[in-house]
């Protein structure tokens, strides 16, 4: 039964995922709802002064899935779409993804149901901190540590940062990250999550027998994951034939000048209207003949209705919660597709984000180098496990990464008790 507060469509995506897994490891149903259910989850109405002098009140959330590992972590987004149920669910899958790669955390996420391109700077600034207000009792080093997502960024880490700081009476940098360097961000923090999905993506290239020189990406969400992933995916060699943002999308078979294409952005914030390439739908970029497809976009952009008609050698889940359990069960009968599941492909900006952290608590700060290093070794070690577990147990990708990280907290759990 889920709760009424968290009922979605995403977060039953997410509970489907998690029953379906906790059926195969046997997990006994008397601690089911224990590693399903969050921890924590925080509500508050947000009145804002807008420039006008007007008041608008916004909503803002918070959730904690399970503190068992660690503090918790997770983005924050500024999105007109969130509700607390896709926090609940997006919170539940960094707790797996966390796992899955090692890091000491529970999963949390949050978000303010606003559209931040309506708003001015000046308004921005004024939602977050009220937002981060509101969060005070409930966020901390050691107790949960915010970073950026959909809609927000280094700046909005560091209105959070200062405002947290301001209740301390003291500069508290590691109670965010995703923060300008200049704060104590971490060098390599902004593109980790796009060069990680990169790096993913040319280890299932190898393990496939994929030549990078001349094969073909399609990338849905041409923003701070989907670009860096664009661009990284450029240099190994591949043609970016398509891309899309939240207004639009393009396709040119010969392969899109991603330069030229981040210069029309700089100046009109959209890849549309763009001259080097013909307009297309979403819809159609999905289905576009690649050799590999990232979505790195909103949940649910492949489904029940669109999964056979995917054309990919390689997906590579840029996006969190992507592909619908329905889609999952179409793909996993076209065994020339090979997924890279969200927790692990888009795993490089908490492990980056840990990083940080560590860096912050510690004052001492490493070069980007070491960073990268670091990155890349944590990403090979889990995709070598997901792997190898797919292929011993004969379970898709996606079965065995969920598999490595809920059994990981279940074990956790089962060691610490239940007090009292």
């Amino acid at each position: 039964m889920i709760p009424q507060v968290y009922d979605s469509p995403i977060f039953r995506m997410a509970c489907q995922q998690f029953d379906l897994v906790a059926d195969f490891l046997e997990i006994p149903e008397s601690a089911r709802d224990r590693l399903k259910m969050p921890k924590r989850a925080v509500s508050v109405a947000m009145p804002v002064r807008r420039d006008d002098g007007s008041t608008t009140v916004f909503m803002g959330y918070r959730v904690q899935h399970h503190l068992t590992l660690g503090p918790t972590k997770g983005g924050v987004r500024f999105h007109p779409d969130v509700t607390l149920g896709e926090v609940g669910a997006l919170a539940m899958w960094m707790s797996w993804k966390c796992a899955l790669t090692g890091l000491p955390y529970g999963g949390a996420k949050g978000g303010v149901t606003c559209d931040p391109r309506a708003l001015s700077i000046g308004e921005l600034e004024r939602v977050t901190r009220r937002y981060t207000q509101e969060l005070i009792p409930f966020i901390g080093p050691q107790i949960d540590i915010p970073a950026p997502d959909m809609g927000t960024n280094e700046q909005t880490m560091a209105w959070m940062m200062d405002t947290y700081s301001l209740q301390s009476g003291h500069c508290v940098p590691a109670v965010v990250t995703g923060k300008p360097v200049s704060l104590g961000g971490s060098l390599g923090r902004k593109e980790s999550t796009g060069r990680g999905v990169a790096y993913l993506i040319s280890r299932a290239m190898d393990t496939l027998g994929i030549n990078a020189q001349g094969a073909t990406a399609v990338v849905q969400g041409y923003g701070n994951v989907g670009g860096v992933a664009a661009a990284s995916l450029n240099r190994m060699g591949l043609k970016v034939i398509a891309v899309s943002d939240a207004f639009g999308g393009l396709y040119n078979p010969k392969g899109i000048d991603l330069a030229k294409l981040d210069e029309h952005v700089a100046k009109t914030k959209s890849i549309v209207g763009f001259d080097g390439a013909e307009a297309i739908t979403n819809e159609q970029l999905l289905i576009t003949p690649c050799d590999v497809l990232v979505p790195a976009a909103m949940e649910r952009q492949i489904t029940g209705d669109n999964a056979a008609k995917i054309q990919c050698r390689i997906l590579a889940e840029g996006a969190n919660g992507p592909t619908t359990p329905e889609a999952d069960a179409i793909i996993a009968q076209r065994p020339e597709i090979f997924v890279i599941p969200d927790i692990l492909c888009n795993a490089g900006g908490v492990v980056v984000s840990y990083f940080e952290w560590v860096q912050d608590l510690q004052s001492f700060f490493w070069d980007e180098g070491e960073v990268m290093s670091k990155l890349y070794r944590i990403l090979e070690q889990a995709f070598v496990q997901t792997i190898n577990f797919s292929r011993k147990r004969g379970v898709s990708m996606r079965f065995a990464a969920l598999s490595l990280g809920i059994q990981r907290v279940h074990e956790a759990k089962q060691m610490r008790g239940l007090f009292p």
